[in-house]
Parts: C-alpha cells; sequence; structure tokens
C-alpha cells in the first residue's frame, strides 16, 4: 500500500491493461508501484483479472513502461 500519487495507474482498453500515467483513461483503474517486480507479482497472482473483474491481457507497453 502506498499513496496513490506514487503509484501508476492501469486502465482496461480493448481487454487490455495499458499504462495510464496522466489517469485520463475512463474506467475502472489498476494501481502498481511502478517497478517491474510488483508488475511480475501481480502477473503471477492475476491480480489484474480482479481488479478488472474479468479475463484481462496486458499490454506490452505496460511491460515495458515498468522500471
Amino acid at each position: 500500500m502506498a499513496p496513490q500519487p506514487e503509484l501508476l495507474r492501469f486502465a482496461l482498453v480493448g481487454g487490455e491493461a495499458v499504462p495510464d500515467p496522466y489517469r485520463r483513461l475512463p474506467g475502472r483503474g489498476a494501481y502498481l508501484h511502478p517497478v517491474r517486480r510488483c508488475l511480475d507479482a501481480a502477473l503471477r497472482r492475476q491480480a489484474f483479472g480482479r481488479a478488472f473483474r474479468r479475463p484481462v491481457a496486458v499490454s506490452r507497453d505496460a511491460v515495458n513502461f515498468m522500471v
């Protein structure tokens, strides 16, 4: 857990979780620390599917976006 400004928001676009660094995309969001190990843990635990309440693919841009 961390204050929201320290986290990276992901939004659902066409069934795919994409980074939303400016927090402008509509709809439900999922938040992660902007580090690769947190993304790996979220993928391993299928956290995006739970956050968006549906099956979700993760954008390749998301993986490249993470530090």
